[in-house]
């Protein structure tokens, strides 16, 4: 039998040496279990609760659940995706009331020339830091997420609200959940 394969894009999925067939079977058979065709519904009942609770669809949540095998702690939100884009700029009423309902962790990344400590002051974002600046490095961005995000939050706990097509690549550098994108997100 050979090595397993490993590296981007490999799903680790079943080789395709002898006894392709079993395997294959036993496969499918565990990612049906992945996502959550077989919970009881009490799980499922609750897991909907959660995704309200969150703001997000229960597709989106369940999905975030089943490929981090975690539940969503928090959200990180471009200063974009939060249409802020100049001083002295305000959340939109409706962008408001949703972060208030929401139960998780709300940080936002604030792009120049915002000051994240005049948006930590806004109601429903519990704190705020200096967003990468665009197209920065991979490694300043892992940087300024990590000083962002600090020590305790667990990154793929976390899903990335964002607008910006540069944005998505916070995804990675932070080792985060997953992405969805502003006006999805805000329904806007």
């Amino acid at each position: 039998m050979s090595a397993p394969m490993h590296g981007v894009g490999h799903n680790g999925g079943p080789s395709m040496e002898g006894g392709v067939s079993y395997r294959r079977f036993v496969w499918k058979k565990a990612r049906k279990g992945l996502m959550g065709e077989s919970l009881p519904i009490e799980v499922i009942r609750m897991r909907v609760r959660r995704a309200e609770e969150l703001g997000l669809p229960y597709k989106s949540y369940a999905s975030i659940r089943a490929s981090t095998g975690r539940d969503v702690v928090g959200f990180l939100f471009s200063s974009n995706a939060l249409r802020l884009v100049r001083l002295g700029d305000r959340l939109a009423p409706a962008y408001a009331d949703k972060l208030a309902r929401m139960k998780a962790e709300r940080i936002v990344a604030a792009h120049h020339p915002l000051v994240p400590e005049l948006i930590e002051e806004f109601e429903g974002i519990d704190r705020a830091g200096q967003a990468p600046r665009p197209y920065a490095q991979w490694g300043q961005q892992k940087a300024v997420l990590a000083k962002l995000l600090g020590p305790k939050l667990p990154r793929d706990g976390l899903v990335l609200i964002s607008e910006a097509p540069f944005e998505a690549e916070w995804v990675e550098a932070g080792k985060l959940a997953g992405r969805i994108d502003g006006p999805l997100f805000f329904g806007s």
